[in-house]
């Protein structure tokens, strides 16, 4: 067989996020989430994301009074919560070495604001962890994944509050402890980058309560700059538990090219990657950018940094780069112009030369190789794909098969990039695909919006069994993990 290109220590292996996945979602003493506010839309384009991700407060009103689970798609999930062992088994046939989860905040201190946690929530997880040691799975965790306590963003406006930092502090050392001797990888925010695309999920902030976009935007800034305090101190609090355990940040990678080489072009392409970088050079360099201190002065946005603030930031890093990858994006200096394209996750420029999704997203491989080299040479340490896949309408056959050829040539593709960037020097820790069994969308909280190698009979409309079947593409990934990727490459390949 041709030889891989992957170390022999590689994590291959899965994502999913509670919100996304366990349902149950007031369920021994679980708290309301700001994801139990998501609504599916179905009359809204799903490629308008920023409709998709809208909430108000009068959505939140209206949520708060609902007990629906059709509309209110994340409150049953797949109903990962009770059926975590069958899943977990068949993740152990595929042969994952690690599986991404998250912890759902509000299972272990409902309100975000109690001082005694939920014991029936740290039970759970202790079962939960329990089960993927015992599949051969090392557990991957984030303890933040779109899913703060809804009583948060009501009574204290979220993380522009100092007081949420407390709170989130109190549940991390919480957990940290609970499950230390379980978990060695952790993360702390979800796509902490994605503050300004989708503020409510992200941190919380309600956009109308503020005078002008001026005035949301210096709450967001001190939201994401709270965020990032918050990193630090769950960062120290990991080291001082367990110090041989890692903690990771996480970034959306979107690499954005120039449309052309007009140097207008080229330097709107540069202010999108620096802004992208904003966040991971804080927690990867414990220094804020001068551009984006430059920028708070311009703006007079007053932002409540403190000297120990700070010296937490320089002095508590993270240990690796953990990052989604779903497309690259193109600018342009006359942008307003142009068709624009990106779904409900971002949006940029068309690229003639990349194919696109059923929903709009640009699928680019070699823009994954690109951007762990790019990466890797800006920080120097290790990097870990926590996201990857391919979102598309799958079929379900009469004898339960579900043939996604398209998915196999998606990862086939991304994975051989991946194995192109180790070879190339890039320290790459391991793989998790995303979705890697049907979910709820993030986005569009829809089920027909599928990644997985694993298909949920479960619609958009909350109809099916829940029964799980597996796809093509779930033997094809248990043989990629199997020969630890040596099946990506033919001959010539490498």
């Amino acid at each position: 067989m041709t030889k891989t290109l992957f170390p022999d220590n590689f994590l291959w292996g899965g994502a999913i996020a509670a919100n996304q996945a366990e349902g149950a979602w007031n369920v021994d003493g679980k708290g309301m989430s700001v994801a139990d506010v998501a609504k599916f839309k179905p009359n809204i384009d799903k490629k308008d994301y920023k409709a998709q991700w809208h909430v108000s407060q009068a959505d939140i009103d209206e949520a708060k009074t609902s007990d629906d689970e059709v509309y209110y798609a994340k409150r049953h999930g797949i109903d990962f919560y009770h059926r975590y062992k069958e899943d977990l088994a068949l993740f152990g046939e595929l042969g994952f070495k690690t599986l991404r989860i998250s912890i759902a905040w509000t299972r272990i201190f409902p309100n975000g604001d109690e001082e005694k946690p939920n014991e029936k929530g740290i039970a759970f997880y202790h079962d939960l962890f329990d089960e993927m040691l015992k599949n051969g799975i090392e557990p991957l965790v984030t303890l933040s994944h779109y899913e703060m306590p809804l009583h948060l963003v009501e009574a204290y406006d979220g993380w522009v509050s100092k007081d949420v930092v407390t709170f989130f502090n109190r549940y991390t050392d919480v957990v940290i402890k609970e499950y230390a001797s379980k978990v060695k990888y952790w993360l702390t925010f979800n796509e902490i980058d994605s503050v300004f695309r989708h503020p409510f999920t992200t941190v919380g902030v309600l956009e109308e309560k503020y005078s002008d976009k001026l005035a949301a935007e210096e709450a967001i800034y001190q939201a994401v700059h709270n965020q990032f305090v918050a990193s630090s101190i769950a960062t120290r609090q990991l080291k001082e538990t367990n110090p041989d355990a890692l903690m990771g940040a996480m970034l959306t990678k979107t690499t954005t090219y120039p449309e052309t080489c007009n140097p207008l072009d080229i330097e709107a392409a540069q202010k999108a990657n620096r802004q992208n970088y904003f966040y991971s050079d804080v927690q990867i360099r414990g220094k804020y950018p001068k551009h984006v201190l430059n920028h708070w002065k311009k703006n007079n946005f007053k932002i409540d940094v403190t000297e120990e603030e700070l010296a937490n930031l320089e002095k508590y890093t993270v240990d690796f780069l953990s990052f989604s990858y779903y497309m690259s994006m193109v600018d342009s200096h006359e942008k307003a112009n142009k068709e624009i394209v990106g779904g409900n996750l971002n949006q940029g420029v068309r690229n003639p030369y990349l194919d696109m999704t059923d929903f709009g997203w640009q699928i680019d491989p070699l823009g994954l190789k690109i951007s762990m080299i790019d990466m890797y040479d800006r920080y120097q340490i290790p990097l870990m794909i926590v996201e990857n896949g391919i979102g598309n309408f799958d079929t379900l056959t009469e004898d339960g098969k579900v043939h996604d050829s398209y998915r196999i040539e998606y990862f086939k593709q991304h994975l051989q990039q991946v194995g192109y960037a180790i070879d190339d020097g890039v320290e790459c820790l391991g793989y998790t695909s995303w979705g890697c069994i049907d979910l709820v969308s993030a986005g569009t909280s829809q089920m027909d919006k599928r990644y997985g190698f694993i298909y949920v009979d479960l619609n958009d409309y909350n109809e099916g069994t829940l029964k799980r079947y597996k796809k093509d593409s779930f033997d094809w990934y248990q043989e990629v993990i199997t020969t630890n990727g040596a099946s990506l490459y033919g001959e010539g390949d490498e």
